[in-house]
């Protein structure tokens, strides 16, 4: 695979395989991560790197860039990190005036480089680029849809769905912005696209706005835009935040400016509450504030519904932290630090020896032993998927020398799997949907375990409670999930206590 090619042949993919291998985590996993910057006389590909890199925590499978100017494309992608996949020598062939990026994290899919994004695809008008967070729901029946319109397939994504979809009603005469308003309908589930074309770049929200997607300004310049999944993005290359792109909006941004079309009559906002909880990085904007007061909010709340006795607060590093400092500002609780986070071990090839597996988290979170030591501790977390690495980490505070260890859970219990673009398993293997309270506390090993409510979840909001997607905590799914999907990751009998 070359850093830079010239498409020529029509519906072709740069790609090709490479298999990932790596052990889940016990989180949800996370959403991917989408960039877009239309910026004449700028390095977009550099922009573009700099904003994968501030958005590295939405995937770290593969990375790859697409750069586009008049009908000419340059195409990077890879299995890995983005500093992994990218270096001094590629950016610089990526040229152009408009770049798409994207890090990925596998949801449908296999863990392969020739699903990694941006899909490029070649039209009637040129080159269409895509990156894409979010899952579709209908994909058999598109997929059904489109191989009857006699459309090919080179991956397995549902990405690649929506762009040939595009490409398909381009190839019918069609311009762009025409093509893609009439494709959005024939897609059902959770979409935030950014989209090259040679004329302009698309930024798109499904209608409902499950997956986040803003608009920046760069250089205070009306020619030059950026989109982006957070606004961390934004801030990484001194691009100064407008708005977000709305549920059931497409932003047709050129040199000229930027357009906006409603192309759904009634969109229904419901913003996934992960993505407030975990997903986004703290220091992202939503709803007009970091993340980080949002959290701080939830452990705040959590003390008011679950404070026990105890001599520390301390949080899981580093999603845990900020719900950890909230309780301890109710509760009067001291907080500190109680587990030290090695913030340079990324996703590695090279397993662990046994042994090493069977010593613990140690190589990602180490205990401070003096600080521990026979204090009686509230651990703070955002979740509990499995409880796998909830366990070691108990665990490792009793081996630290605490006296007693209460877990406290800044979000309620996950008892259904999401099929919108996040990565929770299948149901049966959600520790809350299988085991109460009590028999999850037996097995992580606390002295005693409490979630936050829903309801102090969505009221911390301080937003329309309506206006989120809590469908992994109640099971309401605001898009109607097909049978057959549904019926691959859902229990038919809940054996929860």
């Amino acid at each position: 695979m070359t850093a830079q090619k010239k498409l020529s042949s029509s519906y072709h993919l740069l790609d090709s395989s490479f298999d990932n291998n790596d052990y889940p985590l016990d989180k949800p996993e996370e959403a991917c991560g989408v960039f877009g910057v239309l910026a004449p006389e700028r390095e977009v590909a550099k922009l573009a790197y700099f904003g994968l890199y501030a958005l590295q925590h939405r995937g770290q499978e593969s990375a790859g860039i697409a750069t586009l100017k008049d009908d000419i494309i340059h195409l990077h992608k890879d299995m890995g990190l983005v500093s992994q996949v990218f270096n001094q020598e590629i950016l610089p062939t990526l040229k152009g005036s408009i770049a798409v990026g994207h890090t990925r994290y596998s949801t449908t899919g296999s863990s392969h480089r020739a699903n990694a994004q941006p899909a490029v695809l070649k039209t009637r008008l040129g080159h269409l680029a895509l990156a894409h967070n979010g899952n579709l729901v209908n994909t058999l029946e598109l997929r059904k849809t489109l191989e009857e319109r006699g459309c090919n397939f080179h991956t397995s994504t549902d990405s690649e769905m929506i762009a040939v979809a595009i490409a398909q009603e381009v190839d019918q005469g069609k311009d762009w912005l025409e093509a893609a308003i009439s494709a959005f309908p024939l897609c059902s589930g959770a979409y935030s696209l950014v989209i090259g074309t040679p004329k302009g770049l698309m930024g798109v929200r499904d209608p409902h706005g499950v997956r986040p997607l803003v608009i920046g300004i760069l250089d205070d310049d009306p020619r030059r835009y950026v989109l982006a999944s957070e606004t961390c993005a934004l801030d990484i290359i001194g691009a100064d935040y407008l708005r977000d792109v709305e549920p059931g909006e497409l932003v047709w941004i050129t040199e000229e400016g930027l357009s906006s079309f409603h192309w759904t009559e009634q969109p229904q906002k419901k913003l996934c509450i992960f993505e407030m909880i975990y997903f986004a990085r703290p220091d992202s904007l939503m709803h007009d504030e970091t993340l980080y007061s949002y959290r701080v909010r939830l452990g705040q709340q959590l003390a008011r519904e679950s404070c026990v006795k105890a001599d520390l607060v301390m949080g899981v590093p580093d999603s845990g932290i900020p719900a950890a400092i909230g309780f301890s500002e109710v509760s009067g609780i001291p907080y500190g630090e109680g587990l030290i986070k090695n913030r340079y071990v990324g996703r590695t090839f090279i397993q662990p020896t046994q042994h090493m597996r069977e010593s613990g988290i140690k190589m990602k979170l180490n205990p401070l032993k003096d600080v521990l030591n026979g204090k009686r501790v509230i651990m703070v977390d955002d979740s509990i998927v499995r409880g796998t690495t909830s366990r070691k980490i108990v665990k490792a505070l009793r081996d630290a020398g605490a006296k007693e260890v209460h877990m406290r859970i800044s979000s309620p219990p996950v008892t259904h799997p999401c099929f919108y673009g996040i990565d929770t398993d299948n149901q049966s293997q959600l520790i809350a949907a299988t085991k109460s309270v009590a028999d999850i506390c037996e097995q992580i090993g606390v002295d005693s375990l409490a979630y936050l409510s829903w309801g102090g979840m969505l009221e911390m909001t301080q937003e329309d409670t309506n206006g989120f997607c809590s469908a992994c905590f109640t099971g309401d799914y605001p898009i109607t999930i097909p049978d057959d999907l549904k019926g691959s990751k859902l229990m038919l009998e809940q054996v929860r206590g």
